[in-house]
């Protein structure tokens, strides 16, 4: 994982629980209820985090799946191209041969 990458995400995590954090204990003092809080915080802030890095890896397989199926089907269109001039030259000489015996 590069971490620079994901830096902002980590960053609005880390701000989504503190101000959950200062939230729970303004409004009620009990210290479970905010430590609690800021691990639900923290638990959908990782979900995001999670979900944006399996997005990111799936962008990639992606990518790399189009530039594989590019060059198949570059060779692909290659080797037809090689097997159609074949046979045209082959079909060439074939009415060639057929030319000559029809004017002997």
């Amino acid at each position: 994982m590069d971490i620079p990458e994901y830096l902002p995400d980590i960053l609005l995590t880390a701000v989504m629980v503190i101000s959950t954090l200062f939230l729970i204990l303004r409004f009620w003092q009990d210290l479970t209820i905010a430590v609690a809080a800021a691990l639900m915080m923290l638990s959908l802030g990782g979900l995001f985090l999670s979900l944006q890095i399996k997005v990111r890896n799936l962008e990639k397989s992606v990518i790399t799946r189009e530039r594989m199926l590019r060059t198949n089907l570059e060779e692909i269109s290659t080797h037809m191209n090689e097997k159609y001039d074949k046979t045209t030259g082959r079909l060439e000489e074939l009415v060639g041969e057929l030319s000559k015996r029809a004017y002997k």
